[in-house]
C-alpha cells in the first residue's frame, strides 16, 4: 500500500492568529476601497459645481426686423448676452456657428447641444408690442439636445440653454412692458383711447419667449439614452482583464506551477519550466485568438439578441477584438511583472481609474479637472470614444474613432514592451518561477 507524503500541518486557530495574514489582507483591501471611494465619489459628488468648459453651440439665424424706421436684430443681442453671461464664464464654452456648423459639431461628438435663435425671432418679438384682437404668436428659441454625446451631458446642456432662454425672456419682457407703457402714455397725452392688454397678453408680455426642445443628433430608441456605448465598452474591458487572469492561470496549470481545483477534486501537472518572457508571449498569443471570438460573441449578444442600435458590425467586431486584446495584454503584462498584486493593479488601472475619467455617464466637463489628466491615457476612455463613434456617429474618424484606434494601438505596444522588457530582465537575472532552477541559478530554458 503506497504511503502518502508527510506534510506539515497548521491549525486554523494558529493561521487566523497570524499577524502578517491580517496586515497584508487588511492593507490591500482597505487601500483599494479607500482609493475607489475617492475616485468614484470624488468624480460624481457635485457635477454642477465641477462643470467647466461644457461645449454648447449657439446659432443666430435671426433675419432681423424694422422697428421705428430702424432695423434691429434681437438675435445678435441675445447671443451676445448669452455668451457673455458672467455666471457661466468658465463653465460653458460657447461655439458660435451657423445651423449647419451646429449640426456638424453634434454629429462629431463635439457639442452637447445647441441654442438656436430662429430667423423670425425679431419680427415675432416686435409683434407682441402691437396687440390686437387676437393673441399674438409667441416667439421661441430652439434648444437642440445631443444624447449621443452622453445623456447626462446633454441634459446639463439643455438645462443651461433653458436657463439662458428664461433670462432672455425676462429681459425682453421688461423691455416690452416699458415700451407698451410708454406707448400708452403717449396715446393718452394725444387724447387717443388705447385698449388695455388682456390678462393673457399681460402674461405673454411678462414672459414672452418660449422654448422648443428637439434632438440635434438623432439617437435610436435602443441606444439606452447614450449609455449602450459605455456598457459595450465595459464588456470589452472586462473580457480583456478577466480573460487575462483565466489565460495566465491556465498556462500556470499546464506548466504545473499551480494545481487545478474542480470542486473537491484537485489535480496537478508535473512542473515544467518556461521562461517568464515566453510565458508572457504565449499568454498574449492566446489573448489575440480568444479576443476574436469574444468580440464576435459580444456583437451577437448585443446586436442580434438584445437588439441595440448598431451599424458597421464588421468594424465593431474588429475594433472590439483589438480593444479586448489590448486590455488583455495590459493585464497580462501586469501579472507577469508584478505577480500576485497584478490582478489588483490591473483592476485599479483598467476599471478603478478608468471609469470615473471615461466621460461615459458624467461628462469630463462635469467632474473635477484632475480627471482630465487621467482621461488622456486611461484605456477605457480611448475605447469608449471608438465604440461611441461606431454606434452613434456613423464611425466617423473625427468623432473619436481615430483617437480610439491610435490609443488602442499605443496601449498594446506599450504593454508588449513593458511585459517583454521586464520579464526578459527577470530571466537574465535568474529570477525564475520554478524553485529548483532559481536555487541552482540556471538560465531560462525553452
Amino acid at each position: 500500500m503506497p504511503t502518502s507524503p508527510t506534510h506539515a500541518r497548521m491549525s486554523a486557530r494558529h493561521l487566523i492568529r497570524g499577524r502578517r495574514l491580517w496586515i497584508v489582507s487588511t492593507a490591500a483591501v482597505g487601500l483599494l476601497s479607500f482609493l475607489l471611494s475617492l475616485l468614484y465619489l470624488g468624480a460624481n459628488s457635485n457635477p454642477t459645481g465641477a462643470m467647466h468648459d461644457l461645449p454648447i453651440a449657439v446659432v443666430n439665424d435671426d433675419q432681423g426686423a424694422v422697428h421705428s424706421g430702424k432695423r434691429v436684430n434681437l438675435g445678435a443681442r441675445i447671443t451676445a448676452q448669452v455668451t457673455g453671461a458672467a455666471q457661466l464664464k468658465g463653465k460653458v464654452t460657447w461655439k458660435q456657428v451657423d445651423r449647419a456648423g451646429a449640426k456638424r459639431l453634434m454629429d462629431q461628438d463635439k457639442a452637447f447641444g445647441a441654442l438656436v435663435v430662429p430667423e423670425n425671432f425679431s419680427a415675432s418679438v416686435l409683434g407682441l408690442a402691437s396687440h390686437g384682437r387676437s393673441l399674438p404668436a409667441r416667439p421661441t428659441l430652439d434648444v437642440l439636445t445631443n444624447p449621443a454625446a452622453g445623456g447626462f451631458g446633454s441634459n446639463m446642456a439643455e438645462q443651461v440653454n433653458r436657463e439662458a432662454a428664461h433670462n432672455v425672456s425676462v429681459a425682453l419682457g421688461k423691455e416690452l412692458g416699458r415700451q407698451m407703457t410708454q406707448k400708452a402714455a403717449k396715446a393718452k397725452a394725444a387724447g387717443k383711447r388705447v385698449a388695455a392688454p388682456s390678462a393673457p397678453e399681460r402674461l405673454l408680455i411678462a414672459d414672452p419667449v418660449g422654448v422648443v426642445v428637439a434632438q440635434g443628433h438623432h439617437l435610436g430608441d435602443h441606444s439606452g439614452f447614450g449609455l449602450t456605448s459605455f456598457f459595450y465598452t465595459l464588456v470589452l474591458v472586462l473580457a480583456g482583464m478577466l480573460g487575462a487572469n483565466v489565460i495566465h492561470m491556465q498556462i500556470d496549470t499546464a506548466l504545473g506551477y499551480a494545481a487545478k481545483d474542480l470542486g473537491p477534486f484537485r489535480t496537478a501537472e508535473p512542473v515544467r519550466h518556461l521562461s517568464r518572457s515566453r510565458h508572457f508571449l504565449v499568454g498574449c498569443a492566446l489573448m489575440a485568438g480568444v479576443s476574436l471570438l469574444t468580440s464576435a460573441l459580444t456583437v451577437v449578444a448585443a446586436v442580434e439578441i438584445v437588439g441595440i442600435d448598431a451599424g458597421h458590425l464588421l468594424l465593431l467586431w474588429i475594433f472590439g477584438a483589438c480593444a479586448t486584446m489590448a486590455m488583455g495584454c495590459t493585464a497580462l503584462a501586469l501579472l507577469a511583472v508584478l505577480g500576485t498584486p497584478g490582478p489588483l493593479v490591473s483592476m485599479l488601472v483598467l476599471i478603478g481609474l478608468a471609469i470615473p475619467s471615461a466621460g461615459a455617464t458624467i461628462p469630463l466637463q462635469a467632474v473635477p479637472s484632475s480627471y482630465d489628466f487621467l482621461a488622456r491615457f486611461e484605456p477605457f476612455r480611448q475605447v469608449l470614444d471608438g465604440i461611441r463613434s461606431i454606434l452613434y456617429f456613423d464611425a466617423q474618424l473625427d468623432a473619436g474613432l481615430a483617437r480610439g484606434w491610435a490609443m488602442t494601438a499605443a496601449g498594446l505596444v506599450i504593454s508588449l514592451l513593458l511585459g517583454l522588457g521586464l520579464t526578459h530582465l527577470y530571466d537574465r537575472r535568474g529570477l525564475h518561477r520554478t524553485a529548483h532552477l532559481e536555487a541552482a541559478g540556471l538560465s531560462a530554458a525553452v
